[in-house]
């Protein structure tokens, strides 16, 4: 078990409209301020999805290269595009995320129903961006929304080997309709599932999920991934108003279970993610 917790924020995601959530961090100065503040609460990885000017969901070749180096200028975080995108964007479009050469990227190891939507990962999707990911020297996280999923992280391994650096880090994502729910029994469920090659792993729980799925971790050995992409309430009646909020309070719950929260070097030796100019 590891003595030090990895403590990834997701600040955005593709779902929420800014409209909806003012405090959203959707542009370029927001998502910056947001990294900044999430690394001094606690953080030492950011899992990106980018915005366009009218805060929709955006997959701009520049725009992410542009948050890559803005990212890397203003903070020490490990930085992680989604290949995600939103469950509309086409699939040439998400490979194309590699371009902006980031420290880390997702990869999503199967289709899930997500809502009333389809996110869609075909194997031979998620095969090609496995071998991308290899040959740019990407560091990918297998984000696993279902026991399906863990099955095919262990075809994809025996297919094309360990990814680059030799690390194999994996994120539950749980409670997303119609995916795995945001239980113990379903984590426990997953991580007793896991291929031996996985060397850590974390998880999140979705709205009411957030706090049993980052206990149930933490007591397992696992990191934890927080933020406004998956969760928008503190508690009932109280909205988060700041990505750090929720970074601070994993890190808190992280040092009661005497596992402090990592940091970005730290973080950078566990994943083995490459040095990048």
């Amino acid at each position: 078990m590891s003595t030090a917790t990895l403590i990834t924020v997701a600040p955005t995601g593709a779902e929420t409209a800014k409209s909806d959530v003012p405090a959203l961090p959707t542009t370029m100065e927001e998502l910056v301020e947001t990294a900044q503040r999430c690394e001094r609460a606690g953080a030492a990885l950011i899992h990106v999805h980018i915005r366009d000017a009218d805060h929709r969901p955006s997959l701009d070749p520049a725009r992410l290269r542009d948050t890559v180096v803005a990212l890397r200028e203003s903070t020490e975080l490990v930085v992680q595009l989604s290949t995600g995108g939103s469950v509309h964007d086409p699939l040439e479009q998400r490979l194309r995320v590699l371009d902006a050469e980031p420290d880390s990227c997702s990869l999503t190891c199967g289709t899930v129903n997500f809502g009333d939507a389809v996110f869609s990962n075909p194997y031979p999707f998620m095969s090609e961006l496995y071998v991308q990911a290899q040959q740019r020297e990407v560091v990918p996280e297998f984000e696993l929304f279902d026991l399906g999923h863990v099955a095919a992280l262990r075809r994809l391994i025996d297919a094309h080997g360990l990814p680059y650096g030799g690390r194999v880090h994996v994120d539950f994502v749980t409670g997303v309709p119609g995916g795995m729910p945001g239980t113990v029994a379903a984590l426990v469920a997953g991580v007793s599932m896991l291929p031996a090659e996985v060397t850590s792993w974390s998880a999140t729980g979705i709205g009411r999920a957030h706090l049993p799925i980052a206990a149930a971790a933490l007591g397992m050995g696992g990191h934890l991934r927080v933020g406004m992409e998956d969760n928008l309430m503190m508690a009932r009646g109280e909205p988060v108003q700041h990505n750090d909020q929720l970074v601070a309070r994993a890190a808190a719950l992280a040092g009661v279970m005497q596992r402090p929260a990592m940091s970005t070097d730290q973080a950078r030796s566990m994943l083995a993610v490459a040095t990048r100019g």
